[in-house]
């Protein structure tokens, strides 16, 4: 259990030595939440307009009709676009950085923009298989809803450094996910560190900061002072959205050393080839 933190937070670290020179990265992840917290709105507001609390309510408990399956899946599809858009502006810098270059958010935005079609076909890819697994997890029973969330633990797994190979080739997305896959299975060992590791990482720092922050309000609360708790309320959601905006600055920037690694062989700027081996904890 302690090495495998050790390792996990000498993967945070090199993560963040490379955002710490090129801070403007986490612009990519700024804007991507603002964008799919935008489109949640322009979908959830005419779907309420639609079919009401009650239908929604029936679409939760699995009776959704062939219109809200076909919203849910068009959501689905903008969504994972925003994101995948964002990601792969986020890598792509992370790449031109991590190759010693010095990326300008314009960079980023122009790598993404390069690969719209790719990205928007990877997003329904991504959309098909999201569908899919809710379909089935709604159908089956408790056994079944594990075997289904174990699924999707595979699919994330395979699929992790699609964005990557998207951003550093001229592929299509289902060669993409094929390369991903296979990038992985060459380079697997017995557990990998580097995805689950920078989230176990950051669980553990938001802990700390839920912890702290609803310390900070308890004792704001004492003094009975409204403007107290406000302000310390106010500063615990800052905290927990700044750690989150890096947490993905992070995962993006990690994927793009990842794939550089599994492709090369080679460390790259801020990361090493030992940090980077203990990606794959040997079998």
């Amino acid at each position: 259990m302690f090495d495998r933190l050790s390792r996990s937070w000498e993967l945070v670290k090199a993560s963040w030595s490379v955002l710490r020179d090129d801070r403007e990265l986490l612009v990519f992840p700024l804007i991507s939440s603002v964008a799919m917290l935008a489109v949640l709105a322009c979908f959830a507001l005419p779907m309420i307009g639609i079919v009401g609390f009650d239908g929604m309510a029936r679409a939760a408990k699995g009776n959704a009709t062939i219109t809200q399956y076909s919203i849910g899946f068009l959501f689905y599809v903008v969504q994972y676009f925003v994101a995948f858009y964002f990601n792969a502006a986020l890598v792509g810098a992370a790449m031109i950085r991590l190759g010693g270059g010095n990326p300008t958010v314009s960079d980023g935005l122009g790598i993404a923009n390069s690969k719209l079609g790719a990205i928007l076909g990877y997003a329904v890819i991504a959309a098909t298989v999201g569908m899919v697994l809710r379909a089935i997890q709604e159908r089956v029973g408790f056994v079944g809803k594990i075997i289904v969330g174990l699924l999707g633990v595979g699919w994330s797994l395979a699929t992790f450094l699609v964005v990557p190979v998207l951003v550093a080739r001229d592929v299509g997305p289902v060669e993409a996910v094929r390369e991903s896959a296979l990038l992985l299975k060459r380079t697997w060992g017995e557990n990998v560190i580097g995805q689950g590791g920078i989230g176990l990482a950051f669980g553990l720092i938001q802990l700390a900061i839920m912890a702290t922050g609803i310390a900070i309000i308890v004792a704001a609360a004492m003094t009975k002072l409204l403007a107290l708790v406000v302000i310390a309320i106010a500063a615990l959601v800052i905290a927990v959205l700044v750690a989150m905006l890096v947490h993905a600055a992070l995962s993006g920037i990690y994927s793009a050393a990842l794939y550089r690694f599994a492709t090369t062989n080679d460390g790259s700027a801020g990361f090493s080839s030992d940090t980077l081996r203990l990606a794959f904890k040997p079998k």
